[in-house]
């Protein structure tokens, strides 16, 4: 049998396309067809590199038994998280509403209306650990819409009047001050781990967010705590096997406190915002380790996540096949059969000695960590960075070279290879920078494509994204917050690095869009626009989470916007927007880390940079970098042809005696300009 799936754009959702599951794209005809049959919708949400994702529908979607309970007695809809984060927002917050967790897959059941009534994350197919079995719940699901229909309706609607009345209003709220940020600060070293780093306890995800918050508090003002915060942890994370030693880029999160043991799934926003978080370290620092880390990450975003098209892939699996009778690719815990999490990057002592001998193998395992017990119950071990300063060195980097070209004949993770607007945007931010800092121009070449890509696929001449494209070929999907957001964001980043003004239009285009059909009153925003899908409610969330929320990175976009135009309807928008953040800075720090980021940008200007010269003359050049080297906060740099209309902030700029000249403003005062790098470093620190 193959479903409805087989046609779809999302490769998660093509995984099940083959499943005897008779599925159904989100969509009206899927809840006419519920309302047609009198009966109940099982909605189920995940996304292509979920792990247990896989679990459940090996143990349930591709099993006859359970399908055909499904297929006869609900309508099956299957919806990628990643397309569609607006309707698995507003049933989420239904599931931790009702369950006080949440998570992948997420499990919920509707009335033909939409309104759900049942929910859940993973089912196993058979009780297990206090969890009910799949069909049993199917069954008592089944029973309940057969024999209690008026009490499953009442309940469904209550959900819903209960979801709708959590509208959010922080309009009211300033914006941080000077306090707010330091009572952040506060929190989160009471919640900082100064044994292993980062924040809280397991599971541990990296805090790009927060990182990027305390390097700008302490390029504003001096804390050494902020920096040391960062730095430890910066430092834990890209010694730890959350990083990939050998190919680079970080995994999903750690399942332990120490950042050992990863979830191996790889996403394109957790690197390329961790990327972007390390090439800021080395700047405020000049750390060898940060500046390896940032740069690996940045080619592996290009050498394993880039498309034909020139955008980048949103996520690599955290399992990979496991061939029978392999000795070189072995199941990991979690895993097993046909599939492993993690079998494409553990070792262990014996896969050593096979691929460098004796002696190098013995050198391996001590630097990276690999003993014959291994992390997990086979022996197999995750590599981490446990002996020597920094992976350098000839020795290393033949054991290096060694074990990636081994490790290239496995069975490689499975990759989902749409484009995500707000992910590509946020790509090609770090791009762009990591780029120009570290004389890369194939980087920023990266950058400009997939920015290219963006403009040519997902944007229309009225400033509207598409939030998805697979191969040159936009979605259906409407943009939502994050995209327009995070698109501005890499459009400013690369304007900034190239010059080129045209990005700064587009970039504003985006953002009128942005204010136009996003924006609520007092200074909120809403995920969705004014014109989209309406749901059971329109989702609002201001709340960092994996990836800036929209609200907060479109303050952000905002304020650099004004920055760079002298808009005060934009600077006006960044501000009302940034009453959320004074409102939870110091509850909830963890949870408002770009929040943060951009309220320090807004309390130091952010600082207007603007470099007048010739292109091609060395001394444009050298002020240009320094310029994007500075660490004020948030700090915005236009570089072009003296009284170039490019820029707003290159207009009445000219030479000074002749020669290329930097003018910095910040809270509309100016400083001298000036002709000299060292000088211009020490206005833009």
């Amino acid at each position: 049998m193959v479903n409805r799936l087989a046609r779809a754009q999302s490769p998660y959702l093509q995984q099940h396309a083959a499943n005897p599951v008779d599925w159904w794209e989100w969509g009206q005809e899927a809840f006419a067809e519920a309302r047609r049959r009198g009966v109940p919708v099982l909605l189920s949400v995940g996304y292509s590199s979920c792990h247990w994702c896989h679990v459940m529908a090996e143990e349930s979607f591709e099993d006859d038994r359970t399908a055909a309970v499904l297929n006869e007695h609900f309508v099956p809809v299957k919806v990628d998280r990643e397309e569609r984060p607006d309707v698995d927002a507003v049933y989420m917050e239904a599931v931790q509403a009702a369950t006080g967790q949440g998570g992948w897959p997420m499990t919920v059941f509707l009335t033909p209306d939409g309104e759900p009534f049942y929910f859940g994350t993973y089912f196993p197919p058979e009780p297990r650990h206090g969890m009910p079995g799949f069909r049993q719940v199917l069954e008592g699901v089944r029973a309940a819409w057969r024999d209690r229909r008026d009490e499953v309706g009442e309940v469904a609607a209550r959900i819903v009047r209960e979801l709708s009345g959590r509208q959010l209003d922080y309009g009211r709220a300033p914006a941080p001050a000077e306090a707010e940020l330091h009572a952040a600060l506060m929190e989160l070293t009471r919640e900082y781990d100064a044994t292993y780093g980062g924040f809280g306890g397991a599971p541990k995800f990296p805090p790009s967010m927060v990182l990027e918050f305390l390097l700008r508090h302490h390029a504003r003002t001096g804390s050494e705590a902020a920096l040391q915060m960062a730095t430890d942890t910066c430092e834990a994370m890209a010694r730890g096997g959350i990083y990939d030693q050998l190919g680079g880029g970080f995994a999903r999160y750690a399942v332990d406190r120490t950042f050992t043991v990863p979830h191996f799934e790889k996403m394109l926003y957790d690197n390329a915002l961790l990327c972007r978080v390390y090439a800021h370290l080395w700047r405020a620092t000049g750390s060898d380790l940060a500046r390896r880390v940032a740069l690996e990450t940045a080619d592996f975003l290009v050498g394993e996540l880039r498309t034909e098209q020139g955008g980048f892939a949103s996520a690599l699996d955290a399992d990979s096949e496991i061939p029978q009778g392999s000795r070189e690719v072995r199941p990991t815990k979690g895993g097993g059969g046909a599939h492993g999490e993690g079998a494409y990057y553990v070792w262990t002592v014996d896969e050593l000695r096979e691929v460098l001998g004796e002696e190098d193998a013995e050198f391996a395992a001590r630097y990276y960590g690999v003993t014959p017990e291994g992390n997990f119950e086979d022996g197999a071990s995750v590599l981490r960075l446990v002996d020597g300063e920094l992976a350098s060195g000839e020795r290393i980097a033949s054991v290096r070279q060694r074990l990636l070209a081994a490790r290239a004949r496995r069975p490689r993770p499975g990759r989902d290879d749409k484009v995500v607007a707000a992910w590509n945007g946020l790509a090609i931010a770090a791009l762009a920078e990591i780029g120009a800092y570290f004389d890369r121009p194939d980087l920023v070449a990266a950058a400009l494509d997939a920015a290219d890509l963006l403009v040519r696929v997902h944007m229309d001449a009225q400033g509207r994204l598409a939030r998805t494209s697979r191969e040159g070929v936009a979605g259906d999907n409407a943009g939502v917050l994050e995209d327009y957001a995070d698109v501005a964001e890499g459009f400013l980043a690369l304007a900034g690095v190239t010059g080129e003004g045209v990005w700064l239009e587009f970039a504003g285009l985006l953002l009128d869009t942005v204010l136009r059909h996003f924006a609520g009153g007092d200074g909120t925003f809403y995920d969705t626009a004014d014109d989209a899908e309406a749901l059971i409610r329109r989702p609002q969330d201001p709340t960092d989470n994996a990836a800036p929320s929209g609200w907060t990175a479109a303050a952000g976009a905002l304020l650099s916007y004004a920055a760079y135009t002298g808009s005060a309807e934009h600077r006006a928008a960044a501000e009302r927007a940034l009453g959320v953040v004074g409102a939870l800075a110091a509850r909830a720090p963890r949870f408002i880390g770009w929040g943060l980021a951009v309220a320090e940008a807004a309390l130091d200007g952010p600082r207007e940079v603007a470099v007048a010269g010739p292109g091609d003359d060395p001394a444009t050049r050298a002020l240009h970098r320094t310029a994007l080297l500075g660490t004020a906060p948030g700090a915005v740099v236009a570089c072009g042809e003296p009284n170039s209309e490019e820029f707003a902030l290159l207009r009445d700029r000219p030479l000074v005696d002749g020669r290329p000249a930097a003018y910095v403003c910040r809270r509309f005062a100016c400083a001298a300009p000036t002709t000299e790098a060292s000088a211009l470093a020490e206005q833009v620190r």
